[in-house]
């Protein structure tokens, strides 16, 4: 589901809502004359008994969602730390290696930054962008063990090869995070359960005298637009809510 459109699948969702709520509605009216108070105040109560599990899901899935957001943005700033520290170490190293160091994290920022801007569904640009990361990380890597041989002191090329290091791992947990989702299972029981609250929704308002379609209209508004923002939250490099690249962009 994360290669659909948000927006088409709020729009399959808010449909299907209607449909089901409509379904409803004739069903209610058909039985309407056959029903009694009690039937009346069984429906309602069901009706709210559903509509809270349907609040308690919604809200579990939004704090999923929340979460991940949070994971993502806070990994971006510990990312653009680690490589602002090597930056640093790297005027540790000994002429020409501090240069050649400088010039390949510069140069691995403005990678980063590029690949912060690649919708994961870019599966070929994706993994041509990762394949140039590493071997960026490799040379970078490969410049602190060669001022490692070059040098005497030990312990200031040490440093920079720390730094290295985790900048690499920094890269790594990012990755992984932005390729943590909310389970699609969730999101089919949320679908199931809203088609369900429209259809009996629908099936209360049939077995009413009077009708008022406008409130439950507004209500499976809202459920579709909760819907769009968690899918929204859920895709980091897509959609209306992104993670600010704000680190990485003063960094360079």
């Amino acid at each position: 589901m994360y290669n659909l459109n948000s927006i088409l699948i709020v729009t399959i969702l808010f449909v299907l809502i209607l449909a089901a709520d409509a379904l409803g509605l004739r069903m209610g009216h058909r039985v309407k004359d056959k029903s009694d108070s009690d039937v009346k105040s069984q429906t309602s109560a069901i009706q709210g008994g559903i509509i809270g599990m349907l609040a308690l899901i919604l809200g579990f899935t939004f704090n999923m969602s929340i979460q991940r957001y949070d994971s993502r943005a806070g990994a971006e700033v510990e990312e653009a730390n680690a490589i602002g520290t090597a930056e640093l170490r790297a005027s540790l190293l000994p002429a020409p290696y501090a240069g050649q160091a400088h010039a390949a994290i510069d140069e691995y920022i403005d990678l980063r930054l590029e690949s912060s801007h690649v919708d994961l569904t870019h599966v070929d640009q994706r993994r041509a962008l990762n394949q140039t990361t590493n071997a960026l990380q490799q040379r970078i890597w490969d410049i602190g063990v060669a001022a490692a041989d070059a040098t005497p002191n030990p312990v200031r090329t040490g440093y920079f090869l720390t730094a290295v290091n985790d900048m690499i791992d920094a890269q790594g947990s990012r990755l992984d995070v932005l390729n943590r989702h909310v389970p699609p299972a969730i999101f089919y029981l949320l679908f199931i359960f809203f088609v369900a609250t429209g259809g009996l929704i629908g099936y209360s308002t049939g077995l009413g005298e009077r009708r008022s379609r406008v409130p439950a209209l507004v209500l499976n508004l809202l459920i579709c637009l909760m819907v769009f923002i968690i899918i929204d939250l859920d895709r980091p490099r897509r959609g209306v809510i992104e993670v600010r690249q704000d680190s990485m962009e003063a960094l360079r």
